[in-house]
């Protein structure tokens, strides 16, 4: 065999997979369409990413955090509330504080041009992963004890396949795995600005009648913004110049982090809900979004991927230490038991959420800004959130233990 496991999606999922995997001992190598210049460090381009304390400890044991950590800024509380643009917050609130818990923070954001160029590097640096970019696959097959793709002309046989290539996998599809799809009716306008006054790293959800806005802090005097709108709404704001798309957003923000402006691109993408029937088949995998996406309301969605990598591991190496094929129906079966129902569970919670906050229902929103002051006033429940929040709740695998 070429090698113990082929690794399709070069983005974030499928090199921190292969490096979780070299840790455990096996040999991946890591396929991806797009040429290698697509991942390289650029600008400052506004992507970021809320790592909870559990991934950051899981990228701390891959001895990746360190290259990080300089370039990151820390998560020290959450504040969430009712608000409509232009009324400012509730007074009764969520308040979620990393000190509660006994920890220094509750996650870090992470900028998308340090992420990728320290995954990219510490694969090139590890001789049990092999990177190649501007390969498609074409087809996939299971025959016996292993599995061989087709891409680019070659064929490339190993125990297992992973699919890392995200909400359209090409490897679930060829897989025969189907998915649950739901449509929110919602579109995220995503940016960053930079602002006069400190955040004190300090993130903020502000729940409004169209859908959330959240405010994640950045290192320095910096944000990054995901704003919720209807579908029209934002194509209609998508289309304004900058000065309009920031007389649009300072009602929305109101004055508490001072005066501010754009830095970085502007984006937008569809919200919804998708979830596969099932994360393996024969000598198959799914990890992260080829697996699960979920709505942005938690900041969960790269946790969850981080979390099957971590689980991913734990499963293949025992499964290795006792001479077991790690492609085989029971081992998979192992991963798929520990990271479905989890995944669901938390799809499920941020669907209830949005569900419960994006609408002006008055008696609604009376009862949730009840609930999150009880939240916050009742020591022993804000403690099990925030530890949920922070990724350090529930079974755990070795990664994320630290």
């Amino acid at each position: 065999m070429d090698t113990d496991v082929i690794i399709v999606g070069g983005g974030l999922t499928g090199p921190l997979t292969a490096l979780a995997l070299a840790d455990a001992g096996l040999r991946s190598i890591v396929l991806d369409a797009r040429d290698r210049d697509a991942f390289e460090a650029g600008d400052f381009d506004g992507r970021s990413y809320a790592m909870a304390l559990g991934s950051v400890r899981a990228l701390r044991a891959l001895g990746l955090w360190e290259r990080l950590e300089a370039d990151a800024q820390p998560i020290t509380g959450i504040r969430a509330s009712d608000g409509r643009a232009g009324e400012g917050a509730s007074p009764l609130h969520l308040a979620f504080d990393a000190a509660d818990i006994g920890e220094a923070f509750m996650g870090q954001m992470v900028e998308d041009r340090h992420l990728r160029p320290v995954l990219l590097a510490a694969c090139d640096a590890e001789p049990k992963i092999e990177m190649r970019f501007g390969v498609t696959v074409t087809a996939q097959a299971a025959n016996g004890p292993t599995i061989t793709v087709e891409a680019a002309g070659a064929t490339l046989t190993g125990r297992l396949l992973l699919g890392c290539d995200g909400r359209g996998s090409g490897v679930a599809e060829r897989a025969g795995i189907t998915r649950a799809r739901k449509e929110y009716g919602q579109t995220a306008l995503v940016c960053a600005i930079e602002h006069d006054k400190p955040h004190h790293g300090i993130a903020h959800q502000f729940f409004m009648p169209p859908g959330p806005l959240a405010i994640l802090p950045l290192r320095g005097n910096r944000a990054s913004l995901v704003w919720t709108e209807t579908p029209e709404v934002a194509a209609e704001l998508a289309a304004l110049d900058e000065a309009a798309y920031l007389d649009a957003l300072r009602p929305r923000i109101g004055s508490f982090l001072g005066d501010f402006r754009l830095v970085g691109a502007r984006g937008t993408y569809p919200l919804d809900l998708t979830l596969a029937r099932d994360f393996a088949a024969d000598r198959v995998a799914l990890v992260g979004d080829a697996a699960h996406g979920i709505h942005p309301i938690a900041g969960q969605g790269l946790n969850l991927g981080v979390k099957d990598v971590a689980a991913l591991a734990h499963v293949l190496g025992d499964a290795r230490r006792r001479g077991e094929d790690i492609g085989a129906p029971d081992v998979l079966a192992r991963y798929q038991r520990w990271r479905r129902f989890d995944t669901a569970a938390m799809g499920f919670a941020t669907d209830a959420v949005n569900r419960l906050f994006s609408n002006d229902n008055p008696l609604l929103r009376l009862g949730r800004d009840l609930g999150m002051g009880a939240i916050s006033a009742l020591p022993g429940l804000r403690k099990r959130f925030i530890r949920e929040a922070a990724g350090i709740s529930g079974d755990l695998p070795r990664l994320m233990r630290g």
